[in-house]
């Protein structure tokens, strides 16, 4: 069973970890960005702290695509850009298909962002006999009785996955057979597929979660500086007359 790996055959015969494939598209967005700034090159220090990396990982992780940046000059953007994307698969086109175009999926299929880093929707899938035809970011939404039509007629290997949680894996299993072997889940549930088909998910509450446990240490860490600060203070715990406070019990 395949869960939330990235499969990448050559990019794993050539011994890139893992790791190290998931810092590829940090980087490339932070190159990205230099590159429409017209930025020629880059050093290692300046380009990971745009990627939130430390330098010495950042130079460890190029030198698995054989790119070592030159002394005194830093690394050429441009050709950054070109290495990480060919390295990715972002030089070919990948059509996707978007399956559930609730709330979420049409958030999705009107994000700009796919098809300058080489995804083109292919299609729009939804269940809801009233949505077929009905255009969602000029792209009409096509009903789920013609999926696998739809993925054969593509050439679609990646799938989105943003339905309830109760349809999700049906979706799944539905993609999987007629052919698509990545899908990136946003959908509320652990998807079960066979080896060979890898699963990214994308959980905002789990995030939010996270978040929140930060959020709950660091007003902790806070309150109990708070309460040592104070009680470093002059007089601090002592009475009226100097005399150490009795905490009486109620």
């Amino acid at each position: 069973m395949a869960t939330g790996r990235t499969h990448r055959p050559a990019t794993r015969s050539r011994g890139i970890p893992e790791a190290t494939v998931a810092r590829l598209p940090l980087y490339l967005r932070a190159l990205t960005a230099l590159s429409e700034r017209s930025v020629p090159t880059v050093s290692s220090e300046e380009l990971a702290a745009a990627a939130g990396v430390n330098s010495a990982k950042l130079r460890k992780d190029f030198s698995y695509l054989g790119s070592y940046g030159t002394r005194g000059v830093g690394y050429d953007v441009e050709y950054l850009v070109y290495q990480i994307s060919r390295e990715l698969g972002l030089t070919q086109d990948w059509p996707v298909v978007i399956v559930g175009i609730g709330n979420l999926g049409a958030a999705l299929a009107n994000y700009g962002g796919f098809a300058s880093r080489g995804f083109r929707v292919a299609a729009l899938i939804d269940a809801d006999p009233q949505m077929a035809g009905k255009p969602v970011a000029g792209i009409p939404v096509q009903h789920s009785d013609e999926l696998e039509a739809i993925i054969r007629d593509n050439g679609v290997s990646i799938g989105v996955i943003a339905t309830p949680a109760g349809a999700a894996q049906p979706v799944c299993d539905r993609l999987v057979a007629a052919g698509v072997t990545s899908i990136l889940n946003f959908a509320p549930t652990v998807l079960t597929v066979p080896d060979g088909v890898d699963v990214r998910k994308v959980d905002l509450s789990i995030e939010l979660q996270i978040l929140a446990f930060h959020e709950q240490r660091k007003a902790g860490e806070e309150s109990a500086s708070g309460t040592a600060a104070a009680a470093e203070e002059p007089g601090a715990g002592q009475g009226p007359d100097g005399d150490v406070s009795a905490v009486m019990p109620a």
